[in-house]
C-alpha cells in the first residue's frame, strides 16, 4: 500500500493509475489525513493468462542453479 499526498497525486495520476491496474493500493492524503483509496473496478482489472510467455526462454545454462562463489563464505 502506497501513500501519496494530494500534490503528488495531481502530478502524476496515470502513472497511479496503472500501479492501481497492476494491484497496488494508493491512498491518497491530505496532510498526513488519508482521503481515498484508489483500486481499479473488478472489470477494469487484466486477467492473466497462463502460458503467455511460452518459448520466452530459449535457453537455459546448465550450471543454471549451481552455487555460487561469492555465497561460499556464508555456507563454511
Amino acid at each position: 500500500m502506497a501513500t501519496v499526498h494530494i500534490h503528488e497525486a495531481k502530478t502524476h495520476f496515470s502513472k497511479l493509475i496503472q500501479r492501481a491496474l497492476a494491484g497496488e493500493e494508493i491512498i491518497i492524503a491530505k496532510g498526513n489525513t488519508p482521503l481515498i483509496k484508489l483500486v481499479p473496478l473488478p472489470e477494469a482489472r487484466v486477467s492473466r493468462t497462463l502460458g503467455r510467455r511460452k518459448g520466452f526462454v530459449r535457453s537455459i545454462a546448465s550450471d543454471f542453479d549451481a552455487p555460487l562463489e561469492e555465497f561460499d563464505k556464508f555456507f563454511r
